[in-house]
């Protein structure tokens, strides 16, 4: 019988900010298919508590505690999973942070800081230590990175954020272009407002998620394992001809006005 052609049997792959929501749920989607798949993040209880439930579901994981803001910890998380599993083929780009909700204007810059370095520095440093390794194995690979709807509009109460997820896609761009020769695959996913906890200061919001879904054609917000399954078909073969490109996952929010 023919292997699914959604799959990532034989794939290694690394989930960042993967102890929880969207990052969670990623990690799971792709033991599920048949990856093996190392969750990072900050705490190591947290990464090895979504391991150990993966490893019970049947699949295979292995947590490794990291932190996407600090420059000396992408070459270890890799070397991590080189002496675990061998080699890395898939890359998810997920761990973010935004400390600041409010006003542009009224951001400290120890704010704006963290934020740059988790969202822009970690993921640029990531990808590139990935693709250095990808090329020096001659091998295909594939990077998936967590943007946002906010990197196409005015991001009110979310402005740092909002400018780091822009960045992200234009760094998708980017390296698609430069790397579609070393055969390696380089896209994004821009999620709408997704029911985590991450989100929590908008989903517990009652105006705010009324106004979101008053202005949605499918009237509800997200949840984490809508996007999991977008960022299954970027890693997989499946995806083998889009590179450079950014998925909208926002229930038809960004078309709503036309």
């Amino acid at each position: 019988m023919a292997s699914p052609l959604i799959h990532l049997e034989g794939k290694v792959a690394i989930v960042t900010g993967g102890s929880r929501g969207i990052g969670e749920a990623i990690a799971r989607a792709f033991a599920g298919a048949g990856a093996k798949v190392v969750v990072a993040s900050r705490k190591q209880e947290g990464v090895d508590k979504i391991a150990a439930a993966i490893r019970e579901e049947g699949g295979e994981a292995h947590g490794v505690a990291f932190h996407a803001g600090d420059l000396a910890q992408p070459p270890k998380l890799l070397q991590a999973t080189i002496e675990k599993y061998g080699r890395v083929d898939v890359l998810v780009n997920n761990a973010a942070t935004n400390p600041h909700f409010g006003p542009l204007l009224t951001v400290e810059w120890g704010q704006w800081q963290k934020t740059f370095e988790v969202n822009l520095q970690g993921y640029f440093e990531l990808s590139r230590q990935f693709a250095n390794h990808v090329i020096g194995r001659d091998a295909p690979g594939a990077i998936v990175n967590l943007a946002s709807i906010v990197a196409f509009a005015g991001a009110r109460l979310q402005g740092v954020y909002g400018m780091t997820k822009a960045a992200v896609v234009s760094m998708t761009q980017t390296m698609a272009a430069e790397l579609a020769a070393s055969k390696i695959r380089v896209n994004a996913l821009a999620p709408g407002l997704i029911d985590t906890k991450f989100a929590s200061a908008l989903v517990h919001n009652p105006d705010l998620v009324g106004r979101v879904t008053a202005a949605t054609p499918m009237g509800r917000i997200g949840q984490p394992r809508e996007i999991a399954g977008a960022a299954l078909f970027l890693a997989s073969d499946a995806a083998s001809y889009v590179t450079g490109h950014t998925l909208v996952i926002d229930g038809g929010l960004g078309i709503a006005g036309m």
